[in-house]
């Protein structure tokens, strides 16, 4: 039987004492962290940042909620419906992976095939359309509906954002802290 990975969502800039005090608890923490250079008036330092500000991954059984919840940090785990939503092992092995590596790692926001995206910058800087994936390449597709035709340029994902449409999204759920009052 494998044991779960979940999502501790945390106070803003708090994910390395949340790590630290957990792992001090005996729990398994996976904090997955990439270098920046940050400049300051005094100079330039490298620091390690999270690459998923605001959160730290726990494996292992939640049934300890007072320890994980009391946690000075920890706002809730998180979850869906009032349950805690478990991360596949697979995508923490591949974070794991890439940040064990010798790549440069980044956060990125999640865009996925069909969205609708921007371009930030370059010579197609404002352009929109939909972001879809050909091979190895990404592609910006921009259309004339009237016509029925369309366009595909190669983008490099790095430029592009997601536009975000009125169309509500659906939100996870959390298991806040103060659900221990409740229980």
């Amino acid at each position: 039987m494998s044991i779960d990975w979940y999502a501790l969502y945390t106070r803003h800039q708090h994910e390395k004492a949340v790590a630290r005090l957990l792992t001090g608890k005996g729990f398994e923490i996976f904090l997955p962290l990439y270098r920046a250079v940050h400049r300051w008036k005094n100079g330039a330092k490298q620091v390690a940042l999270p690459l998923f500000p605001c959160y730290v991954f726990l494996r292992g059984p939640l049934d300890p909620w007072l320890p994980i919840l009391t946690t000075p940090g920890v706002h809730a785990v998180v979850g869906f419906g009032g349950k805690p939503a478990t991360i596949p092992r697979s995508e923490i092995d591949a974070i794991r992976r890439v940040v064990e590596s010798s790549l440069r790692a980044e956060p990125h926001p999640f865009i996925k095939c069909g969205d609708r995206v921007r371009i930030k910058a370059g010579p197609l800087e404002g352009l929109e359309g939909s972001l879809l994936r050909k091979k190895n390449q990404w592609k910006l597709l921009l259309s004339v509906e009237m016509l029925e035709k369309s366009v595909a340029v190669e983008v490099d994902a790095s430029v592009v954002e997601r536009v975000y449409t009125s169309k509500p999204r659906v939100a996870p759920g959390w298991l806040p802290s103060n659900a221990l009052a409740r229980s």
